[in-house]
């Protein structure tokens, strides 16, 4: 009987501990001020700069930080073997007021096989 006591005072505090604790989910970008993505793209911009082929993702995603979006797949080259591809998109620029970041308003930076192959429209519509 009194295990069962303990264990349910141990349940009590632990559910009143708890009861702060909240999981925000659902529009997190829309209370960030236009300044903040005004910075956020400009460094952004400036750090594809940075970039240089060759580079692996892990390179990348350490001078850039986590990307807004991301994609990954693998399909069959030329010479019939299998490559991995992943795409990266970073907000670089304003296309709505909206408050949300859309694919559109970001750069994609391109790897295929782990490595930095191009960042861009271009380099993206070549994958």
């Amino acid at each position: 009987m009194k295990s069962k006591l303990i264990a349910a005072t141990a349940v009590a505090l632990m559910s009143v501990g708890l009861s702060g604790c909240v999981i925000s989910v659902g529009d997190h970008e829309s209370g960030k001020s236009h300044e903040y993505w005004e910075e956020q793209q400009d460094k952004n911009r400036a750090l594809l700069a940075n970039l240089a082929l060759g580079m692996t993702s892990e390179q990348v995603v350490t001078l850039m930080g986590t990307a807004d979006f991301s994609e990954a797949y693998s399909k069959t080259n030329s010479a019939n073997t299998e490559q991995a591809i992943k795409v990266l998109f970073y907000r670089t620029q304003w296309a709505k007021g909206d408050g949300k970041t859309t694919k559109d308003e970001c750069t994609p930076v391109v790897f295929r096989d782990n490595l930095l192959v191009g960042w861009g429209d271009t380099a993206y519509q070549q994958i």
